[in-house]
């Protein structure tokens, strides 16, 4: 039968009507139901938590793990169960060093709440305190029934629960280049500094969050996620704390403030060592503000920039080597001072050394040669190749806080004519250690900047990834990096440099920067040196800088031996013969 559209109508009307009366009269009886009164309680017994994955581990190149995890426990008491508070209480405080009145105001609190609840006492306790807590809870629970009266002590209704926390087996080694993991606050960790920054969203994989009871009793099984990734650094474990214990020796001999060395393969960009003081232990991140007080940097190999002083001559004799400029015979007069923009530059010693070659100006760190050197190159061309070398530029090495110092250049505001020749000798420019031995190591590799990395391949799924080196530019041709490699052998072997090495021809440079203050230059200096070897085929280049030494303020006095004693060690634990065997070899 077909209804009039007019019935239709109100026929819908009326069927929505009682739906909707219906749907009113469920929800009242869902809420007045004794069943819904239980769920307020329920809901509190529940709560939602994080499941963090097993942050990866970090090895060095050869599998000796630097950053791993072990195993603590929370501490916590079921009030439904506990049967003796102050036993608990007493316990708990007695083994584990917890605060007695912060514990007892949790479970007051807790209680007032009138809600059966799990209450967390303590966290991080260790796993043979735990046992000495549940040897304990054995020894109350066998004792005799207590008299009419008396209370047995107890300690029903504690319980623990086992999680990870970040751990530095080797305490300070490589601390500087791991950087660490506060652990404490376990919601909202993140890594810190190095690598356990740097590579945090790799190391951490990916929480997952999950309902779970309160009550201990009522925990089921927690699920698990799959571990976040390992990390394995171009470190070698043996190098980093033979160049630790070297540079300790070397702050601690010369009254520095600090001190770093730097150990690169320069085919490839790895860094073997990266050491530095100060270190912390990791193990104790806490204490981070009573080794690095004030804007003392964490890691002063990316993070601190200063006047290299005429380490940096290694870069502008490059420049005019390349550029046709110079070659290693062009002579100089060198009459004690040379003008530039209306200022007088002096050598280091103030003194006039006359007729030189290019050699015997690098030999001698003539100031006043390089200045000329510079003014011959030209402005454009000169700081063409500072760019080239990546001078004023981030080295993007895999390390957390790389700083940087812009170069001034022809046209920015504050340069002036002089800046040309001061730079020529490191002075009125700045860099980073890294930025340094990142730009030197072009010499030591046929003229080519590789990648600068610290990871060497990293752990994903059981699967390994491999990084393969990179060259990033080539500021030099593979002849001008010989030809300036050949005259700094030189010029440490006719000046009997304390850098020499027996057995083992290398080629390098010293640096003696004056450190500016606010009215000019102090009489402290940062005194450094760079070399690499074999000159024949280099496998190394090390990068020594003491900063503010005491018993010497030059480079040559304080860094070049470092230096010696840093090759000395790498040759023997990279197995590299000397020269003659070598050679006797091919």
């Amino acid at each position: 039968m077909n209804l009039p559209p007019f019935n239709r109508f109100q026929f819908i009307r009326i069927i929505a009507i009682l739906m909707v009366v219906s749907i009113l009269i469920q929800m009242v009886r869902i809420q007045t139901s004794a069943s819904a009164q239980e769920l307020p309680g329920l809901s509190s017994q529940y709560e939602y938590r994080t499941i963090y994955p097993e942050r990866g581990n970090i090895y060095d190149r050869w599998g000796n793990l630097l950053a791993g995890n072990k195993e603590v426990y929370e501490i916590g008491v079921s009030l439904n169960e506990m049967q003796n508070q102050e036993t608990v209480l007493t316990t708990i405080a007695g083994l584990t060093g917890a605060d007695y009145m912060k514990m007892q105001t949790r479970i007051e609190e807790a209680k007032a709440g009138g809600v059966i609840r799990y209450v967390v006492l303590t966290d991080f306790v260790t796993p043979d305190v735990v046992a000495q807590i549940e040897k304990k809870m054995k020894e109350y629970q066998n004792l005799p029934a207590p008299r009419k009266g008396q209370v047995n002590p107890s300690l029903e209704g504690v319980y623990w629960q086992g999680h990870l926390i970040r751990s530095y087996p080797e305490n300070e080694l490589a601390a500087n280049v791991l950087g660490y993991y506060p652990y404490r606050n376990r919601d909202e960790a993140t890594g810190v500094y190095g690598v356990e920054q740097y590579y945090n969203s790799l190391l951490a994989g990916v929480p997952q969050q999950i309902q779970i009871a309160r009550d201990p009793n009522r925990v089921e099984n927690i699920p698990s996620v799959p571990p976040g990734s390992s990390l394995v650094l171009t470190i070698d474990r043996e190098i980093q704390s033979a160049m630790e214990t070297l540079i300790d020796q070397a702050v601690e001999a010369n009254g520095a403030e600090s001190g770093t060395i730097l150990v690169m393969d320069p085919r490839s960009g790895e860094f073997l060592a990266l050491a530095t003081q100060p270190r912390m232990n990791l193990n104790n991140y806490w204490e981070i503000l009573d080794v690095y007080p004030g804007a003392t940097p964490f890691n002063r190999i990316v993070s601190q920039t200063f006047e290299p002083g005429s380490t940096f001559k290694v870069l502008t004799m490059a420049a005019a080597l390349d550029s046709n400029t110079v070659e290693p015979e062009t002579e100089f007069f060198d009459n004690g001072y040379i003008e530039v923009g209306g200022y007088y530059i002096y050598n280091w010693d103030r003194g006039a050394w006359g007729w030189q070659t290019m050699t015997g100006c690098m030999q001698h760190s003539l100031n006043v040669c390089l200045s000329w050197v510079a003014t011959e190159t030209g402005a454009d061309v000169f700081y063409n190749y500072m760019n080239r070398f990546g001078i004023g530029h981030r080295t993007n090495i895999d390390l957390a806080g790389e700083a940087l110092f812009p170069l001034s250049v022809p046209g920015d505001q504050y340069w002036a004519d002089v800046n040309l020749a001061t730079n020529s000798f490191g002075q009125g420019v700045a860099v980073t250690p890294i930025q340094l031995i990142t730009a030197v190591s072009a010499i030591a590799n046929d003229g080519k900047i590789m990648a600068p990395h610290i990871l060497k391949s990293y752990i994903q799924d059981g699967i390994q990834h491999n990084i393969d080196p990179m060259v990033i530019s080539q500021p030099v041709t593979t002849e001008t990096a010989h030809t300036l490699t050949e005259m700094l052998a030189i010029s440490l072997e006719e000046e009997a440099s304390n850098a020499l090495v027996e057995g083992y021809r290398v080629a390098g440079k010293t640096g003696t920067g004056e450190i500016p203050n606010e009215t000019g230059y102090s009489d402290m200096t940062n005194a450094s040196f760079i070399g690499w070897g074999p000159v024949d085929d280099p496998k190394f280049v090390v990068y020594v800088w003491l900063e503010k030494p005491t018993s010497n303020p030059y480079g040559s006095v304080v860094a070049a031996p470092v230096f010696k004693e840093a090759v000395e060690k790498i040759v023997m634990l990279m197995d590299i013969p000397p020269d003659a065997v070598r050679n006797a070899l091919k």
